[in-house]
C-alpha cells in the first residue's frame, strides 16, 4: 500500500493530464448533438463533385426560412382571441342600479308611469347586454370590430363578433340608441346617467388562453411540403447544386441530423465522436508538451487551455438550443485573445483553430462557420495587443468586426450571386459580437487571474508602473536601492529581448527584487548618504542576517501588497544560493575555526527560469560595476565574465532553461550597457 501510495505521489501529475483529459473529452462529447452528420459537403452554386446521389430514404422537403416565417405570421394574425365571461357581476349591476333608482326618484314620482317605463327599459337593457357581455377596454390585445372572437360562459364556450360586445368605446351609443324611443326629458337622462355609472366589465381577456392556442397552432406547423421517394435521383455527378436541387440536398441534410438512431448506431456514433475529439485534444496536447513545457508542467496552466476549449463548445451548445442565428454573436475570439494575454500568439492561434474544428460538428454551415471564424481568431491573434489601452483594442476589435462583416457578405455573394439575399439581421449580429468582445475582454483576463492565478501582460504593465504604491515607497526610503533596480530592469529587459525571454516579466520582477530593503534601507551601502556604515558596529554574523533578511522581508512585503506569485518569485531567486561574501570572509578572518557558510548563504531557490536567470545575472553585475574606481571596456568585460562564471561553477543556473549560448548574449548585452553608462564623458571647462 506504501509503495503505491508513492508511486501516486510521484506520478501525481500525470495523474492530473490524464483525468483531465478524459473529463474534456467526455463533457464535449457530451454536448455534441447525438444526430448524424450529412458525409457531403455542399455549397449553392458550386458544383457536385461526387458520385451521382439518390435519396437513401423517403425524406419530406424542408420548407424554407421564410416560408416558416410567412406561415407563422399568417397565424399570429389570425389568431383567435380569448375572453371569459363573469356571471356573478350581472347581478351585483342590477342591485346597483335598483338602489341608484331608488334614491334618484321619491317615492311620488316613481309612481308616474313615464318613470316606471323607463326603468323597465334600463332593466331590459341590462339584461340584454350582459347576456352578450361588457368587455373591459383593450390594453394587451388589438382587435377589429368584426374580428370572431372565443368568448366562456360558464361551461359553455361560443364565438361571435367582436362588436357583439358591449364595450368601453360603443356603451354610450348603445345606450342612447335603446332610450331612443322615450322622448328627451329630465327623467331619461337620469336614467341614462344612472346606467353608465353602474355598469362594470363582466367579460375579460383570457391572455393566457390565447396564448396556448395560438403557440399549439405555430408548433403544429408543418416543416415540409412534399415527400421524396426513396431511391429518386436528387443530383447528378457535375451539376451545379441551385434551386430545387440545393432545397433537396438542404432537406435530406437535416433529416439526417433529427434522424433517430437505434442504440447499437447510437453507441457507434458516441465512440466515433469520442475518437474525433480525443484526437483533436491529444493533439493540443502533445503540442503543448512538446513546445510548451513550462505549461505542460503547470496544473493551473494546462487546465487554463481546457477550459477554454470546453467552455466554447458548452456555450456555443447552450446558444444554439436558445437560437441558431445567435451563433454570430458568440465572441469567439476572446479564447485566443486571452491565451495570447497569459501566454503567446501560438498557442492561442493552434487552440483557437482546435476549438473551431470541434464546433464544426455543432454548427450547421460548418465551412463557413470554420472559415470565418479561423481568418478572425487570426486577425486576433496579428492585431490585438496592449489590452490595457482602450485605443488599441478598439481599433483591433474594429478590424475583427470588419473582417466577420467582409467575410459574411462575400459568403452571401458566393452562394446567391448578387447581395439580395444578405440577411442585415446578421450583420446587426456581428456587431454586437464587437460590442460584447470589447465589454468582456478584461472583465474576463482579471477572473482568469484571480481563478487561474496567472498574471497577463497587461497586469504586468500595471505592476511596473513606477508610481505603483510599492515602487514610490521604495524610491523615498530606499532611493539607491531604486535606482540600482531601475538600472537592472533596463538591463534584464535588453537582455531578454535578446534570446526571446519574456521582456516585460523580466523587468517588472526586476524593479520589485529588492523590496524587501525598504525595510532597513541604511544597511545597504547605495543607500549610504555619508560615510557611518551601521554594519561597524555589528558581528559579520549578524550584518549577514540583515542582508539575507531583505529576501524573507522581501517576500513578505510583496504578499502583503498582493503581487502576484510570477513577480515574487524573482524576489526568492534572485541570490539563490550565494553566500554573502563580504561578511562571510570577514567571519573567517575573525573566527577561521567556527565559520561556516550556512550562516551567510542566502536561502534559495535558485533561478528556474530563464527569466529569473537573467535577473540573477543582471542584478549580480550591476551591483559589482558600482564598485570599480577606474571603469573601461576591459575591466567591465573582465568583471561580467568572472561574476557570471561564478554563479555557473556554484551551480546557479542548472535549473533554469537557459542554454550556454543564451547566457553568452545576456553576458554581451550586459557588457554593452554597462559600457554605454561608464563611458568617458569629456572634461567640460570651468
Amino acid at each position: 500500500m506504501k509503495v503505491f501510495l508513492n508511486r501516486l505521489f510521484e506520478n501525481h501529475s500525470l495523474i492530473y493530464k490524464i483525468i483531465l483529459y478524459t473529463f474534456s473529452v467526455a463533457i464535449i462529447v457530451y454536448l455534441f448533438p447525438k444526430g448524424g452528420q450529412f458525409k457531403y459537403q455542399f455549397q449553392k452554386g458550386k458544383i457536385w463533385n461526387y458520385d451521382d446521389f439518390s435519396a437513401p430514404f423517403d425524406f419530406g422537403i424542408q420548407k424554407t426560412e421564410a416560408e416558416l416565417k410567412e406561415e407563422k405570421d399568417e397565424i399570429i394574425a389570425n389568431k383567435m382571441l380569448f375572453f371569459v365571461q363573469n356571471d356573478s357581476v350581472t347581478k351585483q349591476v342590477v342591485a346597483n342600479f335598483n338602489k341608484s333608482f331608488s334614491q334618484t326618484f321619491d317615492s311620488l314620482a316613481q309612481q308616474e308611469n313615464t318613470v316606471i317605463a323607463l326603468k323597465l327599459k334600463a332593466e331590459k337593457f341590462l339584461k340584454n347586454k350582459y347576456k352578450k357581455g361588457y368587455v373591459a377596454p383593450e390594453n394587451s390585445y388589438q382587435v377589429t370590430e368584426e374580428q370572431p372572437i372565443s368568448l366562456q360562459k360558464g361551461h359553455d364556450t361560443v364565438v361571435m363578433p367582436y362588436n357583439t360586445l358591449l364595450t368601453p368605446k360603443n356603451k354610450n351609443t348603445s345606450i342612447t340608441a335603446f332610450f331612443s324611443s322615450f322622448a328627451d326629458s329630465e327623467s331619461k337622462n337620469r336614467v341614462v346617467s344612472l346606467l353608465t355609472k353602474v355598469l362594470e366589465y363582466n367579460v375579460t381577456y383570457d391572455e393566457t388562453q390565447t396564448e396556448k392556442k395560438l403557440n399549439d397552432k405555430i408548433n403544429q406547423i408543418i416543416p415540409t411540403k412534399g415527400l421524396v421517394a426513396k431511391n429518386t435521383t436528387i443530383i447528378s455527378k457535375g451539376e451545379i447544386v441551385e434551386g430545387e436541387k440545393f432545397k433537396l440536398l438542404q432537406s435530406i441534410s437535416k433529416e439526417y441530423e433529427g434522424k433517430t438512431w437505434t442504440k447499437a448506431n447510437y453507441y457507434w456514433l458516441i465512440g466515433a465522436y469520442t475518437f474525433l475529439v480525443a484526437l483533436a485534444l491529444f493533439m493540443l496536447l502533445f503540442f503543448i508538451k512538446k513546445y510548451r513545457q513550462e505549461i505542460y508542467e503547470n496544473a493551473s496552466k494546462i487546465s487554463f487551455v481546457f477550459i477554454n476549449v470546453i467552455l466554447a463548445v458548452l456555450v456555443t451548445t447552450l446558444v444554439l438550443q436558445f437560437d441558431v442565428h445567435y451563433l454570430y454573436v458568440i465572441p469567439f475570439v476572446i479564447f485566443p485573445l486571452i491565451t495570447k494575454a497569459f501566454f503567446d500568439a501560438r498557442l492561442g492561434l493552434f487552440t483557437h483553430v482546435l476549438t473551431i474544428l470541434l464546433l464544426g460538428f455543432i454548427v450547421s454551415n460548418s465551412f463557413e462557420f470554420i472559415f470565418i471564424q479561423i481568418i478572425a481568431g487570426i486577425v486576433t491573434i496579428l492585431t490585438v495587443s496592449e489590452l490595457n489601452k482602450r485605443a488599441n483594442l478598439f481599433v483591433s476589435v474594429a478590424k475583427i468586426t470588419a473582417v466577420y462583416l467582409l467575410s459574411y457578405f462575400a459568403f452571401s455573394i458566393a452562394q446567391e450571386g448578387n447581395a439580395s439575399s444578405i440577411d442585415w439581421y446578421n450583420i446587426g449580429l456581428f456587431m454586437l459580437n464587437g460590442i460584447i468582445t470589447i465589454s468582456l475582454v478584461i472583465p474576463v483576463i482579471f477572473l482568469y487571474e484571480k481563478i487561474f492565478g496567472l498574471v497577463s501582460d497587461e497586469s504586468l504593465r500595471e505592476f511596473s508602473d513606477t508610481n505603483s504604491v510599492l515602487l514610490r515607497e521604495l524610491n523615498e526610503k530606499a532611493p539607491g536601492t531604486f535606482q540600482h533596480s531601475m538600472q537592472v530592469a533596463n538591463l534584464a529587459e535588453a537582455a531578454a529581448k535578446e534570446i526571446n525571454a519574456n521582456a516585460l516579466l523580466v523587468r517588472t520582477g526586476a524593479l520589485y527584487h529588492d523590496i524587501g530593503k525598504t525595510l532597513n534601507p541604511i544597511y545597504f551601502t547605495e543607500n549610504q548618504a555619508t560615510s557611518v556604515n551601521p554594519h561597524n558596529e555589528l558581528p559579520p554574523k549578524e550584518s549577514a542576517q540583515i542582508i539575507i533578511g531583505h529576501i524573507i522581508q522581501g517576500i513578505e512585503l510583496a504578499k502583503k501588497h498582493k503581487l502576484p506569485d510570477r513577480v515574487i518569485d524573482f524576489i526568492r531567486t534572485h541570490h539563490g544560493t550565494s553566500l554573502v561574501y563580504y561578511f562571510y570572509r570577514m567571519e573567517a578572518d575573525l573566527n577561521p575555526d567556527y565559520v561556516k557558510e550556512s550562516d551567510f548563504q542566502y536561502p534559495g531557490p535558485i533561478p528556474f527560469s530563464k527569466e529569473t536567470a537573467i535577473l540573477m545575472m543582471c542584478d549580480a553585475a550591476e551591483a559589482a560595476s558600482k564598485s570599480l574606481k577606474e571603469p573601461s571596456a576591459i575591466v567591465i568585460s573582465d568583471l561580467i565574465d568572472k561574476v557570471i562564471k561564478g554563479q555557473m561553477d556554484k551551480g546557479q543556473f542548472q535549473n533554469a532553461a537557459i542554454t550556454f549560448k543564451e547566457i553568452e548574449t545576456v553576458k554581451r548585452v550586459i557588457k554593452k550597457k554597462l559600457n554605454s553608462i561608464y563611458h568617458v564623458r569629456i572634461e567640460y571647462p570651468e
